[in-house]
């Protein structure tokens, strides 16, 4: 038997009309089975070649920790003596500068003072002009005593003079009572003598004693004029000043409040900041001061700042503490420790963002 052709005939075309070349049908499945893995190979290796370039240029060359914040030099004011507040100058979170008054303390009991320690002065003074002229006068006494011994002298000779002449003079020309008057004339003046001797030394001992009475007038006198400048001291201390720029914090005393000595009573947060970050010990390996780092504040996500590795404090942050770990012990058991480094800034902080000590920031450390 014949058999009949089953394929398909296309149609009669008309007369003057050309046909289209069929398209090629998709490829037969096995090639596109064997074509998948090849894919897939191909993108495995792209995604491990540039997870390894990612890490090689963006992870490794760099630490950076989330125990981090910004610290600066807060001052805590307060007063150095005591008393009632009469003025209150400042509000909460005020900006201020170094010098600027910010409380003043009711100066009547100091000014009081002062002007004791003033006359206290004066008298000191008096006392020194007195001691001193003391001085003069009794050194014209001994001046005048030892005028006085001359005198004396120049009698004693005289009469020893006349007791030797009557002694000497034989007979009867000068009678026994004369001859005992001039040795008693003589001896009478050589007692004077040794008397006028003895106030000389008397007025010198007073000299003396006259000089050490300066010498503690004008010790006085400096203990009077120290009472006077601890007393302004006192008072000057009533004008409680900024003593640097910053803003006003943590505040504490009111109007006609009673302050004590020493009581804290405000804070003074400078404009000066930086980054304290607490890194690990096993992330200082290739830390050094210089590097660059990239520092990010939580508060302020939009904006990233650029800084620099200051310092590394020589001592853990354990090592520090209230009360450090004691590690001598039988149940020890390893704790990675970690190290403050502090981070200063390169560029100047915007002065409307309210950066402040205490805020968390992410610093980032160019290692490598």
């Amino acid at each position: 038997m014949t058999q009949e052709n089953t394929e398909p005939k296309e149609p009669d075309q008309p007369a003057g009309v050309h046909t289209q070349p069929t398209k090629p049908g998709p490829p037969p499945p096995s090639r596109r089975r064997r074509r998948l893995p090849i894919l897939i190979s191909a993108g495995a290796a792209i995604l491990v070649t540039g997870t390894i370039i990612y890490y090689l240029y963006f992870i490794a060359p760099y630490e950076d920790t989330d125990d981090a914040f910004i610290e600066g030099h807060v001052t805590f004011v307060s007063p150095r003596v005591s008393g009632q507040v009469i003025r209150l100058l400042v509000r909460d979170n005020q900006q201020v500068k170094e010098g600027d008054l910010l409380v003043e303390i009711d100066p009547s009991d100091f000014e009081a003072r002062v002007a004791q320690a003033r006359a206290n002065l004066a008298s000191a003074q008096s006392q020194l002009e007195q001691a001193k002229a003391q001085v003069v006068v009794d050194e014209a006494k001994v001046q005048q005593q030892k005028a006085i011994v001359t005198a004396d002298e120049a009698d004693a000779l005289r009469a020893e003079a006349d007791r030797k002449r009557y002694l000497d003079v034989q007979g009867l020309a000068v009678s026994q009572s004369q001859r005992d008057l001039a040795q008693a004339q003589a001896r009478s003046s050589g007692a004077n003598v040794e008397a006028a001797r003895q106030q000389v030394k008397a007025a010198e001992a007073q000299v003396s004693l006259s000089q050490a009475s300066v010498e503690t007038a004008a010790a006085g006198l400096k203990q009077a004029e120290a009472s006077l400048k601890l007393a302004e001291l006192d008072l000057s201390y009533t004008k409680i000043v900024a003593p640097q720029n910053g803003r006003v914090a943590r505040r504490t005393v009111e109007q006609g409040a009673y302050l004590q000595t020493g009581q804290s009573m405000l804070a003074i947060v400078p404009e000066e900041i930086w980054v304290v970050a607490n890194f690990k010990e096993t992330q200082l390996t290739h830390m050094r001061p210089g590097q660059p780092v990239q520092i990010h504040i939580d508060a302020y996500p939009k904006q990233d700042y650029k800084g620099k590795v200051d310092s590394l404090q020589p001592g853990t942050g354990a090592r520090f503490s209230l009360l450090p770990p004691e590690n001598a012990v039988g149940n020890y058991v390893k704790v990675v420790q970690r190290v403050p480094v502090k981070i200063v800034f390169d560029e100047s902080l915007d002065p409307q963002l309210d950066i402040a000590p205490g805020l968390s920031v992410e610093p980032k450390v160019r290692v490598k």
